[in-house]
Order: C-alpha cells, then structure tokens, then sequence
C-alpha cells in the first residue's frame, strides 16, 4: 500500500514538472501545519455577544431553521415540549448520552417520553448539543464521540439542537481553534460535521426541497448561560 501511494504521488509529481519533496521541504511543510495559521476573518463577525446572536439567527433563519432563545438549561425541557406540540409531533424524543442534557431536570415535562443513545432510523425527533455555533454563516459544529453519535444528526426528521451561548464564535477559524483546544492538540473527533439549516436537495428539476438527506427541519435552542460547558 505504502510502495502504491509513493508510486501514484511520483506520477502526480512528474506530470507537474515537480522534483521529490526534500527533508527540509517537508519539515516546512510540518512547521506550517502545526502553526495553524488562520485564514481571513470576515469583517461582519467582530461583533460584540449580541451581534453575534442576532448574526447568527439571521443566517439560520435565512436557510430555513428557527432559532429559539432560552434564560436557562432548565428551560429546554418546556421549550422542547412547544415546539413538539407546535410541528403535531409526538411526545417522544431521542436524546444524545451527552453529560450536559442529562443533567436537566426533565420532570419539569413528566409527558415527554426520553430515550438515549444512538439513534436506529425511526425516531422522529432527536436532542443533541453543539460543540459550536457559528455566526458567520449560521452554522452548527457537530463533533462525533459516545457522547454525541452522528446517527441523531441525519436520520430523524426534526433536530433540535442545544447551543449555549459560550459555544457561539463569530468566524470559522474560531470554531476550529476552540475544538483544537479541546482536544489538547492531540486526535480530533472521528468526525465533524458542518451543518447549516435543514438538509435540502435541487437535484430534481431544480425544485428544492426539505429533508433529502437528513432532517427536515432543524430547530436551535440558544440558551443564555455562558456558566455552561
């Protein structure tokens, strides 16, 4: 595998007129990598905390997801529960085994029905927090892990997500910054994913439509309590 994969770079090397990379080549190249050098930073992100929920529920909202604005964790529980009742839904979820929403008091709803873990296709409504908002874009950083399995972001047809307001960065280069931090330097999750509104194709006659590859609708809970981890 290693000789392939040395053969199809020097092919690739030789239709671009290049000579084999050097040793101090390749250490320039280390250098540069673990210096992460940011990139541009868009100027409509240097906005205090307020400009950047109202950036970020602005570009949400533009791509078809609602954002809804919570006091405290200990409000998701009634705001899940309206927006169940505001979509007809039933009043089953699929909660992901995160530390942060097990340690909710879902008393305060004894209707809702919770279950946890991975989810098997045919849960309809899935709760998961985000390791980070993004303001620039609007956009959800959604880490892989036992904590937060990938299955409750694509398969069910609605996804709320929990975002305390201490995870909503303005740019990207944030996001990434702060989940390199995370993780010591050391291995990043198995996967991140970079969602942005609900999932939605063209493909057919150019005529959009909601839910093609994931959820319908996705619905974020902006909880204002930077004491949250």
């Amino acid at each position: 595998m290693v000789d392939a994969r040395a053969a199809i770079l020097g092919r690739l090397r030789r239709a671009l007129k290049r000579d084999a990379l050097t040793s101090t080549a390749a250490a320039e190249i280390e250098t540069r990598l673990a210096a992460h050098t940011a990139g541009p930073i868009p100027a409509r992100t240097k906005l205090d905390r307020e400009g950047l929920i109202a950036l970020f529920t602005t570009k949400l909202q533009g791509v078809a997801g609602t954002v809804e604005r919570l006091g405290a964790m200990d409000q998701v529980p009634g705001a899940v529960a309206r927006y169940l009742a505001a979509h007809n839904l039933p009043a089953a979820i699929k909660l992901a085994p995160a530390p942060m929403l097990a340690q909710i008091d879902w008393s305060r709803e004894p209707l809702l029905q919770l279950s946890s873990g991975r989810s098997d296709g045919n849960d309809l409504v899935s709760l998961t927090p985000a390791f980070a908002g993004i303001a620039e874009t609007g956009t959800l950083m959604l880490t892989s892990g036992t904590e937060s399995p990938t299955t409750l972001n694509f398969l069910p047809d609605d996804h709320i997500v929990v975002l305390p307001l201490s995870r909503l960065v303005g740019p990207f280069e944030e996001a990434w910054a702060s989940l390199r931090a995370a993780t010591g330097g050391g291995l990043m999750p198995r996967t991140v994913n970079l969602v942005t509104g609900p999932s939605r194709s063209a493909d057919i006659g150019l005529v959009p439509q909601l839910g093609a590859h994931g959820p319908r609708r996705l619905h974020v809970l902006l909880v204002d309590d930077d004491t949250q981890a």
